[in-house]
Formats: structure tokens, sequence, C-alpha cells
């Protein structure tokens, strides 16, 4: 345990570590009721995080950059002391290793973040305890009190008495990235926390993807309930996942494929209606620092409907890009060699964007608010 960082002593409690997806970078990997076993985090706490969000447990993954293999000892201290972390919030489906080796790229570009990808909504290895959760439950603004009570939790956010600054940088995908418009910023220090909002499935001015949405969860939830139907699924399946990645990489396919299969089948239709069902219009409008990223082939977040959405929330332009690309715009797919080509320069926008957000933080930290 560190003396200097004590709060971030669950960061030795990884289940396993080992070398990560780019040269010079590592992973850890946690569960939270591993470390709640092994006396790594506080029991009370952890257990009213799994009650208040309604999950089972929650899964994440630590990438850090090093020339080498840090010692066990040396862990806890090395993560500590850094500029901020990078939260990767993955979408419907997904979980996360859908970001590939971003993460990676990220930290390796500024030594001083760490990358720390979550399982979340449902999805991944932080299942509900209900396997047809309440809509509330499992909608954006829920995802997101989940989020902010998950940072609280592993206490990354720079604590009472600690010197310099530290920016949380937020990064969600599809559903991920609809849970990002509702943060509270009256629950964040100024200049403490970034988004990056990736094709984010924010339905409220789009009917017509508010209803494909709505009916296609509904159908998948019924699946639960009617296994008789699971020839009906044979043929709906293979169309909705070929929609949701297309452009993407085979691992990303194979990923969702896999994922589809193991989530049960009502949260998977809870959590794609709640995206058509949402009407939470209770979006702050504090968006300096925060970006958003559309391809322009968007099968599921349709470009003109979501510019409309984004006028009315008064979100600035220059704060929104548009880029050539499907709904994975930064999966490099192999489809054609323009998708391959434009893909593989907005993973690099997004990388730089995600920098760029992090070093405007922690200067407007360094400044101060103005007043008047």
């Amino acid at each position: 345990m560190s003396h200097l960082n004590p709060h971030l002593g669950w960061i030795a409690g990884y289940s396993q570590r080992k070398a990560g997806t780019m040269p010079d970078s590592y992973v850890a990997e946690y569960r939270l009721s591993d470390l709640i076993q092994k006396g790594y985090i506080d029991r009370r706490e952890a257990q009213e995080f799994l009650d208040d969000t309604g999950l089972v447990d929650f899964h994440w993954e630590v990438t850090w950059p090093e020339d080498y293999d840090v010692p066990d000892e040396m862990l806890v201290d090395r993560l500590a002391n850094v500029q901020g972390y990078v939260v990767w919030v993955h979408g419907w489906t997904g979980n996360m290793h859908i970001w590939e080796d971003l993460p990676a790229r990220v930290v390796s570009k500024n030594r001083r973040l760490v990358s720390i990808a979550i399982d979340h909504n449902g999805f991944g290895e932080s299942l509900f305890e209900d396997t047809t959760p309440e809509l509330d439950v499992c909608n954006p603004p829920a995802a997101m009190r989940t989020l902010k009570k998950f940072i609280d939790l592993i206490k990354i956010r720079r604590q009472p008495g600690q010197v310099g600054n530290k920016v949380i940088n937020l990064v969600g995908h599809s559903m991920g990235g609809a849970t990002l418009f509702y943060l509270n910023p009256m629950l964040w220090n100024f200049g403490e926390v970034t988004r990056f909002a990736v094709a984010p499935a924010l339905l409220l001015e789009d009917e017509s993807h508010r209803a494909f949405y709505q009916t296609l969860g509904l159908g998948i939830g019924i699946l639960q309930r009617l296994p008789a139907l699971e020839v009906f699924e044979r043929f709906l399946k293979p169309g909705v996942l070929r929609t949701l990645a297309a452009g993407a990489s085979d691992t990303v396919k194979e990923i969702h494929d896999v994922q589809y299969n193991e989530t049960p089948r009502g949260i998977t239709g809870a959590t794609f209606m709640a995206m058509g069902r949402l009407s939470n219009t209770e979006i702050a409008h504090d968006f300096d620092l925060m970006q958003v990223m559309l391809g322009h082939r968007d099968p599921l977040v349709g470009l003109v409907s979501m510019m409309d959405l984004l006028g009315k929330l008064e979100f600035p332009a220059a704060h929104i890009h548009v880029v050539p690309g499907t709904h994975y715009m930064f999966s490099v797919g192999r489809e054609t060699v323009m998708n391959t080509h434009h893909h593989a320069q907005a993973r690099d926008i997004l990388v730089n964007d995600i920098l760029n957000l992090h070093d405007l933080a922690i200067q407007k930290q360094k400044v101060g608010p103005r007043i008047g």
C-alpha cells in the first residue's frame, strides 16, 4: 500500500496485468467483487455503489505507458502521480475492448495520462442484477449517474490536500456518447472534466431513429420471454450487428457478436429501447470542454437531426467534427480502401482532440475562472 496515495490502494489489487496493445504500454484488469474480497476497497462503499446502480459487479481495465514493467510496490504511485485519467465508455452491445488500441494510443502521446476502459450499463462483466431492467435504470442519464459514482468510488479525482492539477477526460461512443450529455457540471470543479462524444445516440430530435430503436428494443426483449422466437433472431441479429459495426475492424465486429450472444436479451432490448424512449431534455448548456464527432455515413445516428439537436442545445459549432465514416469511424476496417483511409484519419483526429481537450482543461485550472 502506498503511503503517499492510500486512496488509490485498489490499483495494487488487479486480477491480472500484462503487456498492452502497443509497444511500451501495460494493462491491469480489475473487478469490483475481487477488490472487495481482497480488502482493497471499502466494502460498505462498494456495496452501496452496486445497490444504487442495480449492478452485480463492475469491470474495468487500466492502461498506462512505461519503458519497463513497473514493480507492484511502485505501481500505485506510478498511476497516481499523473495529470489525469481518460475514461472510455463503450456503446450498445459493446464492452471495454471495442476501443482496441485507442486507450494505449492516447497515453503513449501524453505519458502523464492513464486510460481506464470500463464495461458498463449491463454489458461485459458489469451486468445488471435484473435481467430485464427498467428503462430509467439503463438509459443515458442513469448511465451517467453510475459513471460519476464509479469515478468517486475509485477516487481518481483530485483529493483534499493533494497538490497539482488533475483532469478526468470522458470519452463515450454511441450509447456511451449520449451518456456524457447528462453530466451535471455542478458536481465537478472548474476545469476538472472534459467530454468527447463519438457518434452519440442521443435521439431527442430524430423521430425516425427513435421509432427504430424502440421497435427493435422491444423485439429483442420479447425474445427473452418467448424462446420459441429464436428462429426470428437468426435473421434479426446479423442485420443489426452488420449495421452497428459497418466499417469497423474484424475485431470490433467479433466483440459485438460475442457480446450480443452473452448478454441477457432483456438487458440488450431494454438498453436499446431506453435510447429510443428517452425524452429527458435536462441537459446543461455547458460545453466549453466538450466535443462531438459524427460520421457522415452513420446509419444509427442521423447527421442532420443530430446537428439540429446540437443547434437547439447551443452547442458550439467549433466543437463539432463531422468526418467521413460510419458509426465506428475510429475503427479501421477492411471493407473498402476508402473506408480504411477515412477511418484511420478519423482515429488520429480523435486522439489529438482528446489530448487537446485535456491540455485546455489543465490550462483552465491553472488560470482559474473569469469573474465579471
